[in-house]
């Protein structure tokens, strides 16, 4: 019988190393570590980490695909006592240079060469300072001038840095901030969203209990690692249970098929388009698939038909369905894995154990059950706070502990919540959270756009997509493919609108505040015009 889980990382690298050590921790390529060689791995680089100067509370950033040096350079930064920053790796330089600086991260851990990125150059060609970086370590390619390898940074650990990280990861403690993790807000800027260690794991037992998770079971992590469901919901679990884990860094259907066989995937966590596009794919019946035995998914609606054929076509005995944001530490509600498939595709789950949900109306009065509201929680998942943001944290959380999702529901008298509305203006695409208002003030830098609004609309294979409607500034309007172009460019492409009108100007309220739900009704009735 295994023992008790801890309630912090460092323990839990300790316990997995202890309890399942020969065991495979990671396959990623041709590299194979067991258990035990991970949490050698980990001491050595938190010996580095002491060794280059980070202290106790320092950010350290992780800016880099799904890798097993991604999982060891962060359960490193936990065992020295540092704070894990986890970077998009679809932001480009400068939004990658606001993160730096906002978290006043002192290392980076990035590579070079990832979908031909160089994430170095696109820091230094950003234009911004991150005064508080000292030290830049590639995880894997080339190394430019000022920064380190993987390979020579490990070789910084010295027997006194190894002696003094062994003193502070026995200081660690579940309450301790584990991440800052950096979602987009609502004000346009991201907000770091400031979550401990504890609640993490707590959390995540439940999840991994409800997929049936156990020692030899392997994990393909599709899910990017900066992602909550990717270190809370993955990583986590794994070291949890002696799994497997299996880093992909990018979803294409083949690979992932050529994986699930070559590897024995048995559990497999991703957003509903993943397994969508996996059922779907025309030559899904020349890979074995047999395998495959839990999988969770979450963060969009889901049909009853993909439940039923994840388990028919794909071979799942187990799907459950969760919902969670990073504010959450990525999880409130789950579906049990003997939950029928119309619960599965209907609903998100009921609460975790310890954890408190109810709806209430504009009034912040409880509705009735069968009635739409907004879903508040309270309890160990609620977050620490945002990042230097008081005013916002006070908006999100009341005196009373309870926190705002700002997600409209609806919750049966069993208890389970079907997510009837997301967040006001925003719209997932693909499993990434995008909000209007930070594409909107990237765009009104372009010259040619005077005013702009973004709303998401609904697409068969992401969800949804972005949708911008553009009033020309005076000097002229623009050329939309340009300005799509432009947009490629300056943000993430998750955040890129699919579709760009001209208006000659948006519908406003009585408050001059945008008419977003207008928006949403002229872009149904442009889209379905286009399909003419």
């Amino acid at each position: 019988m295994t023992a008790p889980l801890p309630d912090n990382f460092p323990a839990l690298v300790a316990r997995a190393a202890r309890e399942f050590g020969p065991s495979e921790a990671i396959s990623d390529g041709d590299v194979s570590y067991s258990f035990a060689e991970v949490a050698d791995l980990i001491d050595t680089a938190s010996g580095a980490l002491v060794a280059s100067g980070v202290q106790q509370g320092d950010r350290v950033a992780v800016w880099a695909p799904n890798s097993w040096e991604w999982v060891i350079a962060a359960m490193a930064v936990f065992s020295s006592g540092a704070v894990l920053v986890p970077v998009n790796t679809r932001f480009k330089g400068r939004e990658a240079a606001f993160v730096l600086n906002k978290s006043e991260a002192k290392l980076l851990f990035t590579v070079v060469g990832f979908l031909e990125n160089d994430y170095v150059a696109d820091l230094q060609d950003s234009g911004e300072t991150i005064d508080s970086l000292e030290t830049i370590v590639v995880l894997r390619g080339d190394t430019p001038d000022g920064t380190v390898s993987f390979a020579e940074f490990l070789q910084r650990s010295t027997d006194e840095s190894l002696k003094e990280m062994r003193v502070r990861s026995a200081q660690v403690v579940g309450s301790d901030l584990g991440l800052i993790m950096f979602t987009s807000g609502t004000t346009g800027a991201p907000k770091g969203v400031m979550v401990e260690q504890g609640p993490i794991i707590k959390g995540f037992s439940h999840y991994a209990r409800e997929l049936g998770m156990r020692q030899g079971d392997r994990m393909l992590i599709v899910n990017p690692f900066f992602h909550a469901f990717g270190f809370n919901g993955a990583i986590n679990p794994c070291f949890m249970h002696g799994a497997t884990m299996l880093p992909h860094p990018v979803f294409d259907i083949e690979s992932v098929l050529e994986r699930i066989e070559q590897d024995k995937v048995t559990v497999f966590p991703g957003p509903p388009a993943i397994f969508q596009s996996l059922i779907n794919y025309k030559n899904l019946d020349q890979f074995d698939t047999s395998s495959l035995r839990s999988a969770v998914t979450g963060a969009a609606s889901i049909p009853v038909e993909t439940v039923v054929d994840m388990r028919e076509r794909l071979g799942f005995s187990t799907v459950v369905t969760a919902y969670g944001m990073t504010e959450t530490h990525g999880l409130v509600t789950i579906c049990a894995a003997d939950d029928p498939p119309e619960i599965v595709a209907s609903t998100s789950g009921k609460a975790l154990p310890g954890l408190e949900i109810k709806l209430v109306d504009d009034n912040n009065q409880e509705v009735p059950k069968g009635s739409p509201g907004e879903l508040l929680v309270r309890g160990y998942a609620v977050m620490r706070g945002y990042l230097d943001e008081p005013e916002q944290t006070a908006e999100t959380i009341d005196s009373e502990g309870w926190m705002r999702t700002g997600d409209i529901c609806v919750m049966d008298a069993a208890g389970y919540i079907d997510i009837t509305d997301r967040k006001k203006d925003m719209f997932i695409n693909g499993g990434f959270n995008a909000y209007p208002a930070e594409i909107e003030n990237t765009m009104l830098e372009h010259p040619s756009v005077g005013q702009v609004a973004v709303v998401g609309v609904a697409d068969e294979r992401l969800g949804e997509v972005g949708a911008a409607f553009v009033v020309s500034a005076p000097s002229g309007p623009p050329d939309l493919k340009e300005l799509q172009s432009w947009c490629k460019r300056e943000m993430a492409n998750y955040k890129v609108p699919r579709y760009f009108w001209l208006v000659d100007e948006l519908p406003l309220n009585p408050s001059n505040k945008v008419l977003k739900t207008e928006l949403r009704e002229r872009a149904a009735i442009n889209l379905a015009q286009e399909d003419k």
